[in-house]
C-alpha cells in the first residue's frame, strides 16, 4: 500500500474548511481525503492524504491528454451539428422563399406556363438572388402587402426563380435581379408592362411597390380587355 501526505496552503482571503471531504476510485482502491489541520499544528492549512493500492493509477493519470482533448473536441462538435439540425427543421425552405407563404406557388416555368393557360391567369414571374440586398428588400415588403398578397392567391399563377430560364423573352434587356414579368395566358410574355426605370425596365424597389400593384391591375386588365 502506498501512502503520501501533503500540505497545501489555504488562501488567506477564504475561510478554512471545517469538514472533510473523501473521493474514491474503487476500480483500484485509489482513495484521497482533504481534512483541516489538527490542533496544534499551523492554521489555515489542509492536509491531503492519498491512499491507492500497489498497481493504482487514477482516472485522470489512466486517460493521457491528447485523448482526453479529442473526447471533449468530439463533445463540441456533436453539440454544435446538433444545433444546427435544430436550426434546419425551425426554418423549412419552401416555394415562396420568403415572398408569401400564404400564396400558391408553381415550381417551374413550364409548370407556371401551363397553369396560366389552364386557368386563363397571367403568370407573374420574379427574379431574384438569395443574398442580393436589394432583392430582400423588395421582398420584405412584397410579402406585407396585404392588396399584393391578396392578387397574388387569387388572380395570378405566381413563381419566383433564382435562376434563368431558356425563354430569352423574360429578358429582354438584361439578366439582372430582382426583375418581375408578366406572361398571360396566351404565352405572351408583357414585355409592355415596365417599372419606373429607364435602364433596367423590368425592377423594383421597395418604394415602388404602388407601381407593382398598378402593373398587376393592369395585366388583369389586359386580360379582359382581349377577351
Amino acid at each position: 500500500m502506498e501512502h503520501k501526505r501533503s500540505m497545501w496552503a489555504a488562501d488567506s482571503g477564504r475561510p478554512t474548511p471545517t469538514a472533510a471531504w473523501r473521493r474514491t476510485d474503487p476500480e483500484c482502491g485509489f482513495t484521497q481525503q482533504v481534512e483541516t489541520s489538527a490542533a496544534g499544528e499551523e492554521p489555515g492549512k489542509l492536509i491531503v492524504t492519498t491512499q491507492r493500492g500497489p498497481h493504482c493509477v487514477p482516472l485522470e493519470e489512466r486517460m493521457p491528454q491528447s485523448v482526453l482533448s479529442f473526447f471533449f473536441l468530439l463533445m463540441a462538435a456533436s453539440a454544435n451539428l446538433a444545433m444546427a439540425a435544430m436550426k434546419d427543421k425551425s426554418a423549412p425552405q419552401t416555394l415562396s422563399r420568403g415572398w408569401g407563404d400564404d400564396i400558391t406557388w408553381v415550381q417551374t416555368y413550364e409548370e407556371g406556363l401551363f397553369q396560366a393557360k389552364k386557368s386563363n391567369k397571367p403568370l407573374m414571374v420574379i427574379h431574384h438572388l438569395e443574398h442580393c440586398q436589394y432583392c430582400q428588400a423588395l421582398k420584405n415588403v412584397f410579402a406585407k402587402s396585404d392588396e399584393i398578397q391578396k392578387m397574388a392567391q387569387t388572380s395570378f399563377v405566381m413563381l419566383n426563380l433564382m435562376h434563368e430560364t431558356t425563354d430569352k423573352n423574360l429578358s429582354p434587356d438584361g439578366q439582372y435581379v430582382p426583375r418581375i414579368m408578366f406572361v398571360d395566358p396566351s404565352l405572351t410574355v408583357r414585355a409592355d408592362i415596365t417599372g419606373r426605370y429607364s435602364n433596367r425596365l423590368y425592377t423594383y424597389e421597395p418604394q415602388d411597390l404602388p407601381v407593382l400593384i398598378e402593373n398587376m391591375k393592369k395585366a388583369l386588365r389586359l386580360i379582359q380587355k382581349e377577351l
